[in-house]
């Protein structure tokens, strides 16, 4: 057996579906692991595996032709997700944290449901651009902070003096 039959029986499997949908999680959920320690190296595949499995279970169920059927069961998964990406936002102060990280779980669920409907495509671009924004806009977004921060603090000294 070749290695490209190989590959193609295995995207045509479940278990093969599963294991894709939590191996292209697993880079968003490293950079989340060090950035936030908060949902990291087992939320993030944990979700990808999880709306995999449930997009497939259903299709076992229901079929791939019953549209109607598949979109409750996509909206019941986008809701559990949105759940769990809310307990990832956090009010500190005058600050908003955790959005990265909730938009992030969001964007595992996708991959996980891109795979489950053999749209590898779709999970491979989202798992690329979802680490691309968090590793080359992070800085971004870090330097104009700083220079908020900078602006505020020299206005408030304007106030003062």
């Amino acid at each position: 057996m070749e290695l490209s039959d190989f590959l193609e029986d295995l995207m045509r499997s479940d278990f093969g579906k599963l294991f894709i949908a939590t191996l292209l999680t697993l880079p968003i959920a490293y950079n989340r692991e060090r950035a936030t320690h908060m949902m990291g190296l087992r939320t993030y595949p944990l979700v990808g595996l999880a709306t995999c499995s449930f997009v497939l279970i259903a299709q076992t169920f229901i079929g791939d032709n019953n549209g109607d059927a598949q979109s409750r069961i996509v909206q019941g998964i986008l809701a559990g997700i949105g759940f769990i990406g809310a307990g990832a936002i956090l009010k500190k102060e005058d600050k908003v944290l955790g959005t990265a990280s909730a938009a992030s779980i969001w964007t595992t669920g996708a991959i996980g449901m891109a795979v489950a409907y053999a749209r590898f495509d779709i999970a491979l671009f989202v798992a690329v651009f979802n680490l691309l924004i968090l590793y080359l806009v992070t800085p971004l977004k870090e330097q104009l902070s700083r220079r908020e921060q900078a602006a505020q603090e020299e206005a408030q000294k304007e106030i003062e003096g």
